[in-house]
């Protein structure tokens, strides 16, 4: 079974300045997955805290790390597919009071129509995808 690494996964890592080489093998030694993945979507994410950055300087590290991620991990694309599951999670879990961040359901969603597990810092809102295999890093 393969893996899908949220954002959180990806944001921790750069801040410990843990090396991608470091961060892929700590997590196929962890949860034994092949192959590892992004969502198109923690591209959007990711690429979106560059902008934010507070300085130039930590733009450039972000920039820098990013780009060897991106290098390293492919994304797998957002889908029709993944867009019709998505929708249906997303409508079946307002009716039942639950309110899934967007772009979790979206990343979740991914992770889920691959039948991927997902590896993420943050389990409260995956823990709401039913079905999603959500492993804390």
């Amino acid at each position: 079974m393969g893996l899908v690494l949220d954002s959180s996964v990806i944001v921790s890592a750069e801040r410990q300045t843990l090396p991608v080489s470091a961060l892929l093998e700590g997590l196929r030694e962890r949860h034994g997955a092949s192959p590892i993945i992004l969502s198109a979507i923690s591209v959007v994410e990711l690429e979106h805290g560059i902008y934010r950055a507070r300085s130039t300087q930590q733009k450039e590290r972000r920039r820098i790390y990013l780009d060897e991620v991106f290098s390293t991990i492919p994304a797998a694309p957002f889908t029709d597919e993944i867009a019709r599951l998505v929708a249906r999670i997303d409508a079946e879990s307002r009716q039942a009071g639950k309110a899934i961040p967007f772009a979790d359901l979206l990343i979740g969603g991914t992770a889920l129509h691959l039948g991927y597990s997902l590896a993420t810092g943050n389990r409260r809102h995956f823990a709401m995808i039913p079905n999603l295999d959500v492993l804390p890093v």
